[in-house]
């Protein structure tokens, strides 16, 4: 496909550094530019500290067309935040999301609350496929210690 951060496509500055106001507008027209146009593993380039605040807040909007790739970006950051390195201003902006969404989301919000405190817990519950590659959004169900990912 080419190098995605030298020109503005589909209404995006840089597909590969969005800004928040574009991940926005491309959220409630994801047909305008599909997934697979998208650079690979953009799921993992989008899924940092500057844009968690607007995948959560578009992983709660039950009206968002891109949701549940919201969700699933929010399940990457959730993993990320739990290793052994990552900053603690970031594991507590997680725990930030995980109380709000467990306060005021809905059943699939509070399923992934659930989950990342089950994951903060428990980090051996870590598995690959589940939460970087979409599994826990593909089958929502709460995990814990007996059924394990």
């Amino acid at each position: 496909m080419g190098n995605f951060g030298n020109f503005g496509v589909f209404g995006f500055a840089n597909l590969v550094d969005p800004r928040p106001t574009e991940l926005q507008a491309w959220a409630y027209d994801p047909k305008a530019v599909p997934l697979e146009f998208m650079p690979p593993d953009w799921d993992l380039l989008v899924a940092g500290d500057l844009l968690a605040p607007t995948l959560f807040e578009l992983a709660m909007d039950r009206q968002c067309p891109a949701r549940l790739f919201a969700l699933h970006c929010m399940y990457i950051y959730a993993a990320d935040s739990v290793r052994r390195n990552a900053s603690s201003q970031r594991k507590r902006r997680l725990k930030k999301y995980v109380q709000r969404a467990g306060e005021v989301g809905d059943e699939d919000m509070r399923i992934w609350a659930h989950n990342c405190r089950m994951l903060m817990s428990h980090p051996e519950l870590f598995s690959h496929p589940e939460w970087m590659e979409g599994g826990l959004v593909r089958r929502p169900r709460r995990i814990d210690l007996l059924h394990r990912p």
